[in-house]
Order: structure tokens, then C-alpha cells, then sequence
């Protein structure tokens, strides 16, 4: 491919996924230098290995994997990788019925609790709720994204919501008057 038609290509493909993949880098590195960094270190080697990419509507998810693993690349680096947490029945344990994550965010939290809860919880979960919740992925786009079967994506994604609905449960209680 010629190099000018490479790069109106590219450019078409990837650039309209810039803010989710800043949005994905930023989450996953919890720092706004530090995905920025890393989404122009993608960018570069996305663009290296368009000539592999096979077009289609899959360029958001093409350029999100690639966010991921730069990122997981970074995490490795300086040694602040989180991937896993060991089984605890009371914080993976199924809880009581009570309302959802989703609706509690939304009569009870304001955006700040929201995301000091997200920025508690395991980069595992953090990155499927960022996927499904802020990015608005399908569960099988996740699947596939991450490399893991979809009942994975499904099972992560309710232990985030579990989780992030006690942090917000415990925030809330600790701002309450005593």
C-alpha cells in the first residue's frame, strides 16, 4: 500500500477511536500522563501493523487490543500489575438482594465517589466495567478483546458491580453525619 493511501486509511480506521482509547489507557494506568504515553506508543505501533489489519467495523476493537496490551506492557514494567486477587468469600461471596450498581450510581453517587470506587477495584474488573459501562462493548466484543470466554467477561463484570456497589455503599456511610 502506498504510504500517503496508508495513512488516510489508518487515519480513517483508527482515529475516531482516539477517545476510548485514552479513556481505556487512563483507567487501566490510573494516570493521565502515563495513558497518554501509552496511547501514542499504540497509535505508533498500530500503524506499523496496519498493513495486518483486516478492516471492517473492527477498528475500535483492533486498536482497544492493542491499547490493552500496551498498557499491560507498561503495568509489567514498573512492576504495579494488579491482574489477580485472591478469593475472599466475603468480597466474591454472593451478596443479598439489593438494588443494582447501576441504579445506586445513579440516585446515591456523585461522579467523584464513582470513580475513586473504580479506581479501587482490581484492574480485572476495572478494565470490563470501563469496557461494557463506559465504553458501551458487547459482552462478546469484551471476549474477544481480552481473549477470554464470554461467561469470564459476565462473571468479572458482576463481581465489579458487587464490589463497586459496596465501596459506594461503604462511602456513603462513612459521609454520613455521626
Amino acid at each position: 500500500m502506498a504510504e500517503p493511501v496508508k495513512i488516510a486509511t489508518f487515519e480513517e480506521a483508527v482515529l475516531p477511536h482516539l477517545a476510548a482509547a485514552y479513556n481505556l489507557a487512563r483507567w487501566l494506568l490510573r494516570n493521565h500522563q502515563d495513558a497518554e504515553d501509552a496511547v501514542q506508543e499504540a497509535y505508533l505501533q498500530a500503524f506499523r501493523s496496519f498493513d495486518g489489519f483486516r478492516g471492517g467495523n473492527e477498528g475500535r476493537a483492533w486498536l482497544l487490543a492493542i491499547i490493552r496490551n500496551t498498557c499491560y506492557t507498561r503495568l509489567k514494567r514498573s512492576r504495579m500489575a494488579e491482574l489477580t486477587d485472591a478469593f475472599d468469600e466475603e468480597i466474591h461471596g454472593v451478596a443479598e438482594e439489593v438494588d443494582s450498581p447501576e441504579a445506586m450510581m445513579i440516585e446515591r453517587c456523585n461522579a467523584q465517589q464513582l470513580r475513586s470506587a473504580l479506581e479501587e477495584l482490581p484492574t480485572e474488573f476495572r478494565e470490563v466495567v470501563v469496557l461494557r459501562e463506559l465504553e458501551e462493548m458487547s459482552y462478546h466484543s469484551i471476549a474477544e478483546l481480552l481473549a477470554i470466554p464470554v461467561g469470564t467477561v459476565m462473571s468479572r463484570l458482576a463481581r465489579a458491580r458487587q464490589r463497586l456497589q459496596r465501596l459506594l455503599m461503604n462511602s456513603e456511610k462513612e459521609g454520613a453525619p455521626r
